[in-house]
């Protein structure tokens, strides 16, 4: 049951997805589970879902030089460009390549969460959802891995900080996987609190000793449920979250943790995707005027990840 607030700070307006055609262009290969199917599984059910209706669409405009300067050094971004190839694949690591259309694919997913950013600081959106690729989280300030390139989710804060002048914001991050790149990004920045749950030990095999004061991560086992994840925001997150009253959320929406999704041993269910969203809904009333960006990270059964998506943004939503 959940208590909601009589004046909800999100209750008018449309919840924003903002997305890009450009994220459907990056490829790894066939068989890769980072694939642009994902984005269009989420379409799919945000649409057959009857959800779709009752969001403002928006295309993501780039992200600028100044802003992805604010978490990666420029040499480093010069470095992803100059990777970037013409034709075929060009391998980072064994799990992260760039094709013609990853570049184009990383600079809009990064500028999603900029565009985000903005309509919800100017309130020209409550709240918003971010359905991009390549996800984020496992890169660090100058290193690429974990399928991610541009840390989307830290430029999105980092902007918020720079450009709002906010005092502080909290990070969200429910991916199967530890968001390692996001902690290595704000270890000590006072500005900045995460809380996480993750599967331990499991890549990137991290996150079980935490970096800084204003990390917060519950690693979870193998074969942990609803159950534990629940506890885990009960005691840890939520009373961080009180205490640091934050002025913005931005969310790490992994949605790999899912029962039916192979990526990971974590058997989340919609219904723990719903609950813990609809607890930082609250959160996010108290503190933030109702300020949430939500950023698509992880979630690789095409299935469990549209499911999960359609409750989560219906939540965000109020629909």
């Amino acid at each position: 049951m959940f208590t909601w607030l009589k004046n909800r700070w999100h209750s008018t307006g449309l919840t924003a997805f903002v997305t890009h055609p450009d994220c459907l262009t990056h490829n790894m290969g066939v068989g890769h589970p980072e694939c642009p199917e994902r984005l269009v599984a989420i379409r799919d059910q945000l649409m057959a879902s009857q959800i779709l209706d009752s969001l403002q669409e928006v295309e993501a405009a780039p992200v600028t030089e100044l802003q992805l300067a604010r978490v990666h050094p420029p040499r480093y971004v010069d470095y992803i460009e100059a990777c970037a190839p013409t034709t075929g694949t060009f391998r980072m690591d064994p799990d992260t390549a760039m094709s013609p259309g990853t570049l184009s694919a990383a600079r809009h997913a990064a500028g999603a969460v900029i565009t985000a950013v903005d309509l919800v600081c100017e309130q020209k959106a409550p709240n918003a959802f971010c359905s991009v690729r390549p996800p984020g989280h496992h890169a660090e300030s100058a290193k690429s891995m974990g399928f991610c390139f541009f840390n989307n989710v830290a430029i999105g804060v980092a902007h918020a900080l720079s450009a709002y002048k906010l005092e502080r914001v909290a990070i969200i991050d429910f991916d199967v996987h530890h968001g390692n790149g996001t902690e290595e990004i704000f270890r000590d920045d006072p500005r900045v609190m995460m809380v996480s749950t993750f599967q331990h030990p499991f890549y990137p095999y991290c996150g079980d000793a935490p970096l800084g004061p204003n990390m917060h991560n519950v690693p979870l086992k193998a074969g942990s449920t609803g159950r534990e994840f629940r506890e885990a925001v009960e005691t840890i997150w939520l009373p961080a979250l009180h205490e640091f009253q934050p002025q913005m959320l931005f969310i790490s929406a992994g949605f790999d943790g899912h029962r039916e999704d192979d990526m990971g041993s974590i058997g989340l269910t919609e219904s723990d995707y719903e609950w813990v969203t609809r607890h930082l809904i609250q959160i996010a009333d108290l503190y933030c005027q109702g300020r949430i960006v939500s950023v698509l990270e992880g979630g690789y059964d095409l299935s469990s990840l549209a499911r999960s998506v359609a409750v989560h943004v219906k939540a965000l939503s109020d629909f």
